[in-house]
C-alpha cells in the first residue's frame, strides 16, 4: 500500500535524480523538438519509473505567466474552416506540432474579435495568435491583435515586422495559366474568389480590381493578368466572375452563369479546386466534353480533384505542411523569419 505521506516529486527532484537541468526535463515534456529522440526517451523512461508524470500546467503558467493555449484566427466561421480542405488540413498540421509540444489551440472566428467582454477572455487565456488569411479588409482584426503585443504569426498574409508563411500565389497562378494559354482559347474566362467583399456571384469592374485590398486572391488574379497578356489573349472584364464564398452551391452557381454566357468559354481559369469541380459538373451536366469543349484548371491540390474523371490541373499546395511550419515557427520564440513555400503544378485530364 503507497505511503501517503511520501512526497511529490518536483522537477527540480527528478533534474538532481537524473542529473540533467531542470530545463532538460521541461523540454522531454513540453518541447521535444529541443532534444535529441535518445535523451528525451531516456528522461521519459526514467521519469515513469520514478512516477512523475512531468510539470504542472498550473505550475508552469504560475511561474512563467503562460497558458500554454495558441489562439487560431481563422478568418470564417469554424463550421466553415472544418469542412474545407485546406483550413482543415491548415489546421491538422498545427495540431500535429502543437500534441507534441504538449500544447492547446483556441480556435477563434475573426467575426468575433471585437472588444466583447467574451473576446477579453479569450485574450487572457492565449499566450499567442497565429492569424490565418486576410482576416478582414480593413484590418481592425489584426491591429486588435498587435494592441496585445502578444506572439503573433501571420499565415497567407503579411504584416512588416512580423513573421509570416505563405506561398507564391502571383506566381503558381501565373504558371498554370501560362500551362494552359499555350493552346490558345477562342474564349477565355476567370472564376475568382473573394476579389472583393461584394456578399453575391459578381462580374468584376475596372473599379473592383483597383480597389481590391491586397490577398492572395488578387493576387492569384494578378498572375493569371501577366499570363494573359504574355500570351496575347484577349479578356474582357465582364469574363471574370466574383465568388464570395468557397463552396459547391456558390462555384456551381457562378459556373452555370459562365457557361451559359455567349460565346462560351473554352477554357476557364478556377481560383480553387472547389471551383473548378463544380464547372466540372455543370460542364458534364450541359453535355460538353472535358478537355475538347471546354478545359478547365483549379488552384489547391484537393485528393478529390486528383480522383474525380478527368481529374482537374491545378496547383497544388501543401496545406498541412503549412500548419505545421507556422507551429513550430510560434515556438520558436526567437525567430522572426518569414517563410515562402514551394506548390507544384499538377496535370490533369481537364488541360492535358
Amino acid at each position: 500500500m503507497p505511503n501517503r505521506k511520501t512526497k511529490k516529486l518536483t522537477i527540480k527532484d527528478v533534474a538532481r535524480i537524473l542529473d540533467v537541468s531542470t530545463a532538460t526535463v521541461s523540454n522531454a515534456f513540453n518541447r521535444p523538438d529541443q532534444l535529441s529522440e535518445a535523451l528525451r526517451e531516456r528522461i521519459l523512461s526514467e521519469c515513469k519509473k520514478l512516477g512523475y508524470v512531468g510539470p504542472s500546467a498550473a505550475g508552469r503558467y504560475l511561474r512563467t505567466g503562460r497558458s500554454g493555449v495558441v489562439g487560431i484566427v481563422l478568418t470564417d466561421g469554424l463550421s466553415y474552416s472544418i469542412s474545407d480542405y485546406v483550413a482543415s488540413h491548415f489546421i491538422a498540421g498545427l495540431a500535429e506540432v502543437f500534441d507534441e509540444a504538449h500544447l492547446n489551440m483556441l480556435l477563434l472566428s475573426a467575426r468575433d474579435m471585437d472588444q466583447s467582454t467574451r473576446q477579453r477572455q479569450h485574450e487572457s487565456m492565449v499566450d499567442g495568435y497565429i492569424a490565418y488569411g486576410m482576416i478582414d479588409s480593413e484590418g481592425r482584426t489584426y491591429e486588435h491583435l498587435l494592441r496585445q503585443q502578444k506572439r503573433l504569426i501571420v499565415v497567407d498574409n503579411s504584416i512588416e515586422g512580423y513573421p509570416s508563411i505563405n506561398v507564391d500565389n502571383r506566381g503558381a497562378a501565373r504558371e498554370i495559366a501560362s500551362y494552359a494559354l499555350k493552346q490558345k482559347p477562342e474564349n477565355l474566362a476567370i472564376l475568382g474568389l473573394r476579389v472583393t467583399n461584394f456578399p453575391r456571384i459578381s462580374r468584376l469592374t475596372q473599379e473592383d480590381i483597383e480597389s481590391a485590398p491586397a490577398t492572395i486572391s488578387v493576387d492569384r488574379l494578378n498572375g493569371y493578368f501577366e499570363a494573359i497578356t504574355a500570351a496575347g489573349v484577349e479578356l474582357p472584364l465582364d469574363r471574370i466572375w466574383n465568388i464570395p464564398l468557397n463552396t459547391h452551391r456558390w462555384a456551381y452557381q457562378a459556373a452555370s452563369e459562365a457557361l451559359n454566357t455567349l460565346p462560351r468559354p473554352d477554357l476557364v481559369l478556377c481560383m480553387s479546386d472547389v471551383i473548378a469541380m463544380a464547372t466540372l459538373q455543370t460542364a458534364l451536366k450541359m453535355g460538353l466534353r472535358v478537355p475538347e469543349d471546354l478545359r478547365i484548371v483549379g488552384f489547391d491540390g484537393t485528393p478529390e480533384a486528383q480522383n474525380i474523371h478527368p481529374s482537374i490541373t491545378t496547383v497544388q499546395q501543401h496545406s498541412t505542411e503549412k500548419g505545421r511550419r507556422a507551429a513550430r515557427m510560434f515556438l520558436e520564440a526567437d525567430s522572426n523569419e518569414s517563410l515562402v513555400l514551394p506548390t507544384e503544378l499538377l496535370i490533369g485530364q481537364s488541360c492535358p
